[in-house]
């Protein structure tokens, strides 16, 4: 007999899921349970029966795995942010390694070695924070958004993110109390999310406020509470009046002080707009380009081509070690940061162009020119097939491929080994400590059978 839904049952969890739950069998049926570690033995509750699959909560725990330790957060089984909380670092590098081992195995059908989790700062190293700003019945709330849901929890800090992040978003709601500022509840309202960035090497923090319009009462109030704050050098309105999930608007107006954060990468000095892609962990960002600078293996004399560059960091590192570099990427503004930060650092063998991946591979076929490393760092949806086969027809001896989703990086590394490459060499970096996410470094060589 299958098991229905509120029935009990007794599960010893023998796995972590990629999305951070637990696994265990019962009669051969495959059961999620969130919050459980690999050894729990726990009486489970059944909330939702599948075809293949069912999905517990715990109702206790019988015999606590040794992974487990004490939460720290009194935020951590409402909020959506982290999944290991109550495990020991050590025990979620462990499982990290493991789903980045069963990825390139399952989807990839790859056997390569996978070095160990590399890692550096585990608590307060997000450089960037998002917070969702809503209403409810008792007044103004500010937090993270539940687990799949749009419900906002509240919360006064988070372990993830600096504490004058925590600071400041309590500025901006006392305000709104204040002179009774609305905010957005997808259909009216002002004030939408508190985007906050802070460049760690040189502690200057930007404040971006994302509302339906600029025009937002009392504004010059909120400029003299912040400004006066610990490392804001900028204060910034980001227009956003769509219906829609996403956070930032198209346009971008300057209130008070810089319109862009100065931050230095692995020696290099970087300009962040709000709307520019940068790593959000800036000291295990800088492992991971370490990472890639010896993937790379460079001698002086290749070009280097950064499919999603982004700013332009990884390539502007690497400039130094190799001829030339040549990036690309589809958000004008990150070209423009891209370019600019190539001026203020002197390097001058570098070209930046905006547009996508595949034009860019266009040109290069175009004007002949070589490519003899090809690094991508694309979004969590990896590579299209066109770009995989791009990346093909211009040969490059070496591809070194950066990604937060190990799912979609498996496929693309399998369809680049059906096409003439091999896997050479898997580092998980973790980027994103106590969620579920890991980057994942690959470095592919072209086999001799292409080399001819």
């Amino acid at each position: 007999m299958g098991l229905v839904k509120n029935q009990d049952i007794e599960l010893k969890i023998e796995t972590i899921s990629s999305e951070g739950s637990g696994v265990g069998h019962y009669d051969g049926q495959v059961v999620f349970v969130y919050n459980t570690a690999p050894g729990d033995f726990i009486k489970a509750h059944i909330i939702k029966v599948k075809k293949a699959y069912a999905i517990a909560t715990i109702k206790e725990i019988i015999v606590p795995s040794k992974d487990r330790i004490e939460v720290d957060c009194p935020y951590f089984r409402s909020c959506g942010g982290c999944a290991y909380r109550h495990i020991s670092y050590d025990a979620e590098r462990a499982i990290k390694k493991q789903n980045v081992c069963d990825a390139l195995k399952r989807i990839g059908n790859i056997d390569a070695v996978v070095d160990d989790v590399r890692f550096v700062a585990t608590e307060r190293y997000r450089n960037k924070t998002q917070i969702p700003v809503g209403r409810t019945n008792t007044g103004i709330v500010c937090g993270f958004y539940a687990s799949h849901t749009h419900r906002i929890i509240p919360m006064s800090d988070c372990l993830l993110q600096p504490k004058e992040f925590s600071n400041i978003v309590d500025e901006i709601k006392q305000w709104m109390e204040d002179y009774e500022v609305r905010a957005y509840d997808g259909e009216d309202g002002l004030l939408r999310h508190v985007f906050l960035r802070e460049a760690f090497a040189t502690g200057e923090i930007m404040v971006c406020l994302v509302a339906t319009s600029d025009n937002l009462p009392h504004i010059e109030e909120l400029i003299s509470r912040i400004k006066v704050m610990n490392g804001v050098v900028g204060i910034v309105i980001n227009i956003n009046k769509e219906k829609t999930n996403v956070i930032l608007g198209c346009e971008t107006k300057t209130m008070w002080g810089k319109d862009t954060i100065d931050d230095i990468l692995c020696g290099i000095k970087i300009s962040i707009s709000p709307s520019s892609f940068y790593q959000v962990n800036h000291d295990t960002a800088e492992l991971l380009y370490e990472c890639v600078r010896e993937c790379c293996n460079l001698t002086g004399s290749e070009t280097l081509v950064d499919l999603y560059c982004g700013t332009g960091t990884i390539g502007l590192y690497l400039a130094k070690y190799c001829k030339k570099i040549i990036g690309v990427e589809i958000v004008k503004e990150a070209i423009e940061n891209a370019r600019q930060n190539a001026l203020t650092n002197g390097i001058e063998n570098s070209e930046f162009y905006c547009g996508d991946a595949h034009e860019l591979v266009k040109r290069l076929k175009r004007d002949s020119l070589k490519a003899d490393v090809v690094i991508i760092d694309p979004p969590r949806k990896g590579c299209s097939k066109e770009i995989v086969d791009d990346i093909v027809e211009i040969s490059p001896a070496k591809v070194v491929y950066v990604s937060c989703n190990v799912s979609t990086q498996s496929r693309d590394c399998k369809a680049l080994e059906e096409k003439g490459y091999i896997v050479q060499k898997v580092t998980p970096i973790d980027m994103f400590p106590r969620t579920v996410h890991v980057e994942t470094v690959v470095l592919m060589t072209r086999t001799d059978a292409r080399k001819g």
